[in-house]
């Protein structure tokens, strides 16, 4: 199939979450819910330190910072496992093997298309509704603001590979169910979405800081708010790329066994 092929997918299921316009309207209000919440719990923290910042973060900046590690950079990774998980155990993924396209790169087509839905739909307007209420800060820099879209671009498809890669093994293990529970307890704890990395013990931080998930939600929002110098934020994006490159051919060869698996066993 034609690369031109794929935007089409993008736009499908782009067009096909405006016909859910009741969940639109939940999930915003879900989010806000969640980002207030988030908001309020360290707007606590800072009141009770009693000082402007803790860690050389000020509680806008640690506002901004939620907003940034949460709603922009998590996206719903959980539709795309179900979607793998429920084509395995349906038989459906065999028709992928009767077209001429890669299944991963239909899920990356597709799955973006729910991405910039939610960006649009829900992400946006939250984001305005908590920088009129609560007030977000402009990046730190020039550089910094611009430094974060590649980071954001990466943190984008570092997640989309991760959750492919655990995705496949529903090939093997027949359901995604327990693995969307076992990722979401990892991201949680090691992405820095929830609570940054420099409030992590100094091991921890460490560890969590070089493995893949900090490149989801922790270093795009870090750089943004200027916690990395620009020698540290090129620095990381190289090994970011790296962590990429090697994830990527993981999937290539585990989407492999997967299609061989399918061929051969009937799945």
């Amino acid at each position: 199939m034609r690369a031109s092929a794929y935007p089409a997918f993008t736009a499908n299921a782009f067009q096909a979450r405006l016909a859910y316009r009741n969940q639109v309207w939940a999930g915003m209000f879900g989010e806000l819910v969640f980002i207030v919440a988030r908001i309020a719990i360290w707007a606590s923290v800072f009141g009770a330190v009693g000082t402007a910042s803790v860690d050389g973060v000020t509680l806008p900046q640690m506002i901004t910072y939620a907003l940034l590690a949460g709603p922009v950079l998590y996206w719903d990774y959980s539709r795309l496992l179900k979607d793998v998980g429920t084509a395995v155990k349906s038989g459906d993924v065999a028709v992928y093997l009767l077209k001429p396209l890669h299944y991963p790169g239909y899920l990356l087509a597709s799955h973006f298309g729910n991405f910039l839905f939610d960006l649009v739909a829900i992400t946006l307007p939250v984001a305005a509704v908590v920088g009129f209420t609560a007030g977000l800060v402009a990046p730190a820099s020039l550089f910094h603001g611009l430094a974060f879209l590649p980071f954001w671009a990466l943190s984008f498809m570092m997640l989309f590979v991760l959750t492919t890669l655990l995705g496949l093994a529903a090939f093997w293990l027949m359901t995604t169910d327990s693995l969307d529970w076992f990722f979401n307890s990892i991201m949680t704890l090691l992405s820095g979405g929830l609570v940054p990395l420099w409030f992590f013990p100094g091991w921890l931080a460490a560890i969590a800081g070089h493995l893949p998930f900090a490149w989801v939600s922790y270093y795009p929002a870090a750089v943004y708010i200027g916690k990395l110098g620009v020698a540290e934020t090129l620095l990381y994006f190289g090994i970011g790329l790296i962590w990429f490159a090697a994830l990527l051919l993981c999937l290539i060869w585990l989407w492999g066994r997967a299609r061989h698996r399918l061929i051969v066993q009937g799945g």
